[in-house]
Formats: structure tokens, sequence, C-alpha cells
């Protein structure tokens, strides 16, 4: 699968380019700690034309080598194109993708934390316009990260996000849904304590969905595979109902949708581009309905903390406030929390 940018380093400097481009806002370092890139981060939401604006914020977390990276790039196009009706957002059938770097292969290429420079502007059925920001994140559990690496990346990238896409590969698998709690848990203990759901929109999102026979493509096969993934009943052991009760407890609202197989050509091919020409129809025709529900005026959603509407301005205390707590000691360390359960 195609898959995710590259160094630290020129991630960090990026800034010093021109033209909208992913900014590593969060830099992985050498030792396993994290820090906020505050110049980056400031480029992007101090802009006089969005820093009082509300924020939408759109996360894809995962695992590694998935293709987030990869649908992050079709969020681009979606957004640059002025969202017009039908297909035609999508492009022509021999324009590579651009955006997000992503490669294939088996190495990791994103880290840390970034998003793309250019907030996108866009007017709510209410009225109101918006900054909608995208943000595309280290892959969890490669070779080179540890459970607090994975667990810091996921975990801040949800509490800054008001939806958290979680990519998953062919299924909804017992140890996606802890790997969640985990990192969810991660994440509320970083919060104050409050009288909301600490987190938004979560979307499971199923790639190369191979099982169409049972739950078709798209969001209606996904909303009822969810149900019965997520189904509590007496008779299931203790620790799989404290999972699934967790996860609908730290989110307003978790829904799913399966992707098929990009094709061929996008697995095996080592010069894919993202042309469309390469591009399986039936992924196009999903991906034509998945980037509009998640991106259109109708379906935004503002991004909230503690009931409060945050602008883009404002985002930024809350990243520097966030950041501080994961760097200081008083968060128990992750993999003592998943000894614990």
């Amino acid at each position: 699968m195609v898959e995710e940018v590259t160094d630290n380093k020129s991630l960090a400097e990026s800034g010093s380019e021109s033209g909208p481009r992913p900014l590593q806002i969060v830099i992985a370092k050498g030792d396993h700690s994290f820090e906020l890139n505050e110049e980056a981060l400031s480029e992007i939401l101090l802009r006089d034309d969005v820093k009082d604006k509300k924020v939408v914020v759109v996360s894809v977390a995962g695992a590694f080598r998935k293709g987030k990276s990869f649908l992050l790039d079709f969020f681009l196009r979606y957004m640059k194109s002025g969202q017009p009706a039908g297909s035609e957002w999508i492009g022509d059938s021999s324009t590579a993708l651009e955006g997000f770097h992503w490669r294939g292969g088996t190495e990791r290429d994103t880290m840390g934390i970034l998003m793309w420079s250019e907030p996108f502007l866009r007017t709510l059925p209410t009225g109101e316009e918006v900054a909608v920001l995208l943000i595309d994140t280290q892959g969890a559990f490669d070779n080179q990260s540890t459970v607090k690496d994975c667990a810091t990346v996921f975990a801040l990238s949800t509490m800054v996000s008001s939806v958290q896409i979680y990519n998953l590969s062919q299924m909804v698998q017992e140890n996606d849904l802890q790997h969640l709690q985990l990192f969810t848990e991660y994440g509320r203990l970083a919060m104050e304590e409050g009288d909301s759901t600490p987190f938004q929109g979560l979307h499971f999102l199923v790639r190369d969905w191979s099982f169409g026979y049972e739950y078709p493509n798209g969001r209606d096969g996904g909303e009822k595979y969810l149900e019965k993934t997520l189904q509590v009943n007496d008779t299931q052991h203790e620790q799989l109902r404290s999972v699934r009760e967790h996860i609908r407890a730290c989110f307003e609202e978790v829904s799913c949708f399966l992707m098929p197989h990009p094709g061929l050509k996008v697995a095996t091919q080592r010069d894919f581009s993202g042309k469309l020409s390469d591009i399986d129809e039936d992924f196009k025709i999903q991906l034509n309905t998945l980037v509009p529900q998640l991106l259109s005026p109708e379906t935004l959603v503002i991004k909230k903390i503690n009931g409060s509407k945050v602008t883009c301005s404002g985002l930024l205390e809350y990243f520097r406030a966030y950041m501080r707590i994961y760097d200081g000691e008083d968060l128990p360390e992750p993999k003592s929390m998943l000894e614990a359960t």
C-alpha cells in the first residue's frame, strides 16, 4: 500500500519555502521526545485572515504504511477545487497527486505531526466562515517507535482535531480497539476534567475492504459493520465490554466507512504517482462519496474543547498547553497503563 514526509530537518525548515506545503508542527526527536514547532504553527494559525475564525481540524492517524498521506492528498484536491457538485473535483486521469509526501515500500515516511500550511476558508450553512485544517500523523507501530511515541502522536492529534480518522487495514481487529482505548485514555488524562465528552468525531476508515458480500463498501456497510464490531452484550468478557464502552464514552460521534483496495498498480508499481488512470474504479467511486461526507460545508464540525468553540489562535494555545503536559513527568507511561488494563 502507498504511504507517507520524510526527514525532520527538511520539514522543520520548510517554513522558508513559499507556497502551500505540509509543515511539521510537532517534531519527533531522536531521543523519543517531541517538540512543538511554534514558528510553523504560528505561520498557519496566526494569519490575519484566519486567527479569529473558528477552526475545523481533520486528522488522519493509524498504523504506518497504510495510505494515510495518499488519502490526505485527495482531501487536498477536494478542498482546492472549491468543492464542485458531482465528481469534477477528483481531477483528470493523468494528473499526479501532490501535497503531503507519500511513497510505496516498507520504510516509514511521515514523522511527528504535519499540518497543511494553507487553511481553507469555508462558509457553513449557518453563514459562518470557518478555517479548515488538515493534519497528517506519524504512523504507529513501526520498528523505530516506542509505545509512548505512538500514544503521544495519536492522543495529541485526537485532542486537537474535530474529526479523527482512524485509518485501518482490511478490518477492525480487537488489537485496533485496544490501542484506541490506550491512546484515547492517554489523551484524556492530559485534558482538564469536564462534564462534556472529551473528544468529538471518530471515523473508522477501513482500507482494502474485501468482504463486500457481508457488508457493502461505503458508509451504510461501514455503519452496520461498526455496530456489529462495537456491540456490547452480557456474554462478552469484561475486558471486551470495557474497551467498547470506553470508545463510545470518549467520542461524541463514532462512524465507519469501508474502502475497497485501490488496485494492483497502486500496490506494486514503484513509480506510482497517484494518477487516477492507475486506480481501480471502485476505489474512485467510494472516494467520491467519502471525501464530501467528511469535508463538505454541510458536514464540517467546528473544534470544541470543554464545550467551547475554538478559534485558530486559541488552537495554538491548546497545542502549547498539551505539549507542556506531554513534556512533563505527571502522566503515567502508556506501557504501564497498558499493563494495568
